[in-house]
C-alpha cells in the first residue's frame, strides 16, 4: 500500500490510468502532501486542482493518490507516516523523491501515467532512481491552483511514466492539444558535470548512437545557482509549511523538522538572493544562443540505500546538484533511463530545453530513447 497514500476505484472513465501525487487536489479526497500532521486536519477537497480539467475531459482512470517524501521537501521518497515506497529496480534503494509514489506506480504498471511535482528534481529524481521517464515544465506552463505549495518561485506540475510516449500522453492530459515538436533538435550542448565517469561515459554514449551535433559547453554558475536556489527554496518552504510543525510538532517527521529549522536559519537571505536571480537566469538563457538543448546526467550517482541516509542533508545536496538549478532557471527538463555496462542499475540523462520547449524536448528525447533501445 506504500505506493499510494489513498487508493481509487479507478475513478473517471475509459481513459488511461492515471496516478496523482498527493499534494494535487482531487475532489472528494483529502490531500495529505504525505504529512501526519496535515492529515489529521485535512478535509475533503471541494474541487478539482486546475490541472486535472485535461484528465477529466479525457476520461482518465484516477486510480490513487500517490505517496511522496513528506511536504516534497525532500530528494529520497521515504515516509514515516505513509511507508516508503518500494524502488522497482532494488527495494533496498531509495524510489527518490519526492515524487516516490508517483514513480514507483509507472514502475510497476500500477499506472500509465503519474501526476508528480518537481521544485528541485522531485519528479526527475525519481524517474532516475526507479528507471523510468518524467518531465519537469517550465515554470508557470501548468497551472498550480489546487497544488499544496512547497517553493512557489521553483513548484511545477509534470508527468512520469515508463518511456518518452507515456510522457508525450501525459502532457496531452495535462495539456490538451499537446503534440511534440515534428523534428528533434540537431544541435545539443552537452555540459559537463562531476557524475560517476561510468555515469558521464553512458550519456556520452547516448548522444553518439542518436548522431546529434555534440557543443562541448563552458559553464561556470553552477555554485552561484545552488546558492541562489537553496536561499530562496528554505525561505518560501518555510512560509508554506511552518505552522504545520508549530501546531503539531509529533506529526512532522524528524527530517522535516530539520529542514524548517534550517530555514528558519537561512530564509534571511531572502532579498539579496532575489536581486542577483535575473543576472543569473541571463547565464542560462545565452547558452540556448549556441544549441537547441542541453545534456548532462540527471544524477552525479546512483540511487542511495534506505539504510544510508544519516547525512541526508549532505545527500540531498549531491543528489539535487543537477536538478535544482533548473528550477531557479524555470527550464522544462526531461529524464530518461539508460543502460550503463556492468552496472545492474541504469543512468538517467537528462535533456534541459528553453522556456516552453516541451515540445522540441520530448521530440529529442524520442530519437535518444530509439537509439539507445536494444
Amino acid at each position: 500500500m506504500s505506493t499510494f497514500i489513498t487508493r481509487m476505484d479507478h475513478d473517471g472513465g475509459s481513459g488511461p490510468r492515471v496516478a496523482v501525487k498527493d499534494l494535487i487536489d482531487v475532489a472528494g479526497v483529502p490531500t495529505t502532501a504525505g504529512s501526519r500532521a496535515l492529515e489529521r486536519v485535512a478535509q475533503p477537497a471541494e474541487e478539482d486542482a486546475a490541472c486535472l480539467a485535461g484528465l477529466r475531459s479525457a476520461e482518465a482512470r484516477l486510480v490513487g493518490k500517490a505517496n511522496l517524501h513528506e511536504l516534497a521537501m525532500l530528494p529520497f521518497g521515504t515516509n514515516p507516516w505513509f511507508g516508503t515506497p518500494r524502488n522497482p529496480l532494488d527495494p533496498a534503494l531509495i524510489p527518490g523523491g519526492s515524487s516516490s509514489g508517483s514513480a514507483v506506480a509507472v514502475g510497476t504498471d500500477e499506472a500509465d501515467v503519474a501526476l508528480g511535482s518537481d521544485t528541485g528534481g522531485s519528479i526527475r529524481i525519481p524517474a532516475a532512481c526507479c528507471g523510468v521517464s518524467g518531465l519537469k515544465t517550465t515554470h508557470g506552463r501548468i497551472p498550480l491552483h489546487g497544488v499544496w505549495p512547497l517553493a512557489p518561485s521553483f513548484d511545477t506540475i509534470g508527468p512520469l511514466a515508463k518511456d518518452v510516449s507515456g510522457l508525450v500522453l501525459g502532457m496531452q492530459l495535462l495539456e490538451p492539444g499537446f503534440a511534440p515538436a515534428a523534428l528533434p533538435a540537431t544541435t545539443v550542448g552537452r555540459l559537463r558535470t562531476d557524475a560517476r565517469p561510468e555515469i558521464e561515459a553512458a550519456v556520452d554514449d547516448a548522444l553518439m548512437q542518436a548522431e546529434l551535433d555534440v557543443v562541448s559547453l563552458d559553464w561556470s554558475e553552477w555554485d552561484t545557482g545552488a546558492t541562489l536556489w537553496s536561499t530562496i527554496y528554505f525561505a518560501e518552504l518555510w512560509a508554506a509549511d511552518h505552522h504545520l510543525l508549530e501546531s503539531d510538532p509529533d506529526g512532522v517527521g524528524a527530517d522535516i523538522a530539520q529542514m524548517l529549522g534550517l530555514a528558519e536559519i537561512l530564509k534571511s537571505g531572502l532579498a539579496e538572493a532575489q536581486a542577483q536571480l535575473d543576472q543569473w537566469r541571463r547565464s542560462v538563457s545565452v547558452l540556448f544562443d549556441e544549441v537547441e538543448l542541453l545534456v548532462l546526467p540527471t544524477l552525479p550517482v546512483f540511487p542511495y540505500r534506505i539504510d544510508d541516509l544519516e547525512d541526508f542533508a549532505t545527500k540531498a545536496i549531491e543528489i539535487t546538484k543537477y536538478t535544482a538549478i533548473f528550477n531557479l532557471s524555470g527550464s522544462p527538463c526531461s529524464a530518461q533511463p539508460l543502460s550503463v555496462p556492468g552496472s545492474p542499475l541504469p543512468a538517467s540523462l537528462q535533456v534541459v530545453g528553453p522556456h516552453g520547449g516541451e515540445e522540441i524536448i520530448l521530440a529529442t528525447a524520442s530519437l535518444i530513447e530509439g537509439a539507445v533501445s536494444p
